[in-house]
């Protein structure tokens, strides 16, 4: 394992080790606010070398799930800095990742005058959690206008400067997972008839004016994007692989001519090898791996050449110290699917350590 564990610096970006924890939702911010719990769950995983948050909400209508953190008050930025001064005493650096849920979300769990957006007034088949009323159907969002489309591209550059004002180190876009960044990637979802819809550049229009933006306002070495090519999670109807393939490979030119501190590639379909070559030759940063890794397909993934760094989710979740077990050769914790998203410290702070 001797590459995961040595330190990483490439631009701006200097690690401690080449590993990262994912970010993973976890539904343990009751009333929407970081809390002492979370603290303690970032404080005992301080062995990653980059800390990417859970999906955490830039505003008010990015609240799609039950007790998911927002960064859009000041009550929220300050309640961030304990997490970050966890994360730093570690060694680690720490970027918050920004989720907006767009269509993926339901009444039941935004506060009082949000409301549920999308790039078009399709719904998603199937269900989403309530706190208050159980597992509810999703409903039908509305569709931003352009003029809500800049307030979106605004929040989000809002939301940076408070992840400056939190500590962070930096801030991810979400663009995977069937959120709303992604949902105008997705010419069965964004079906608009204007300038954020038709063309593959009109609809990665929204995820590059949001990172142009950030990046002029906090600075590009300190904003990454997660992206996940060919996924259908989010009720996403796959288009077609031609079409996808030149999606992914002009938002990585685009996205290198901003400069950026990384792109992170989330594996959950199957992603062809020109799609992978492509992203590697436009994007000259550096490249996180996320893909049920092991230790082992890990190390073997930073020898082959396309990743620079490796992120692990599940490992992470269930193995605070998952450097130290590497290290060792340790057995690892399986993680407790029934506790994933349950609020209180069971499945999320108690796993073993060696």
């Amino acid at each position: 394992m001797n590459k995961l564990l040595r330190p990483y610096t490439k631009g701006s970006l200097q690690l401690k080790n080449h590993l990262v924890m994912a970010p993973m939702t976890r539904s343990r911010a009751i009333n929407n606010l970081p809390n002492e719990l979370m603290v303690a769950y970032y404080a005992q995983r301080n062995g990653a070398g980059l800390i990417i948050t859970e999906g955490t909400a830039p505003s008010p209508n990015a609240l799609g799930y039950s007790r998911i953190p927002g960064i859009f008050s000041k009550e929220q930025t300050i309640a961030w800095k304990a997490v970050t001064d966890a994360a730093h005493a570690g060694g680690s650096k720490i970027f918050v990742q920004l989720m907006h849920t767009g269509r993926i979300g339901h009444p039941a769990n935004l506060p009082a005058g949000a409301r549920l957006v999308g790039a078009s007034t399709i719904k998603a088949a199937g269900e989403i959690w309530t706190d208050v009323s159980g597992n509810q159907a999703y409903p039908e969002p509305a569709a931003l206008t352009d003029k809500e489309l800049e307030a979106v591209i605004a929040e989000h550059v809002s939301a940076a400067r408070n992840a400056m004002e939190a500590g962070f180190d930096g801030v991810e876009l979400h663009g995977a997972n069937g959120y709303l960044v992604e949902q105008f990637l997705n010419p069965h979802v964004n079906n608009r008839t204007d300038a954020w819809g038709g063309s593959i550049k009109n609809r990665i229009r929204l995820a590059i004016r949001i990172v142009e933006e950030m990046a002029a306002a906090i600075g590009a070495d300190k904003v990454g994007v997660r992206f996940s090519p060919y996924s259908t999670l989010g009720d996403l109807t796959p288009y077609d692989e031609q079409e996808v393939h030149e999606t992914y490979s002009l938002l990585a030119a685009e996205l290198n001519k901003i400069n950026i501190a990384y792109l992170h590639i989330g594996v959950s379909a199957i992603i062809p090898q020109k799609t992978f070559d492509a992203i590697r030759e436009e994007f000259k940063g550096t490249i996180i791996l996320c893909n049920n890794l092991t230790p082992e397909t890990a190390e073997a993934a930073l020898n082959a050449g396309f990743a620079d760094l490796v992120a692990f989710g599940r490992s992470f979740l269930a193995n605070p110290d998952l450097d130290k077990r590497i290290a060792t050769g340790a057995a690892l914790n399986q993680p407790d699917y029934n506790t994933l998203y349950t609020p209180g410290p069971v499945g999320y702070t108690d796993y073993s350590v060696l």
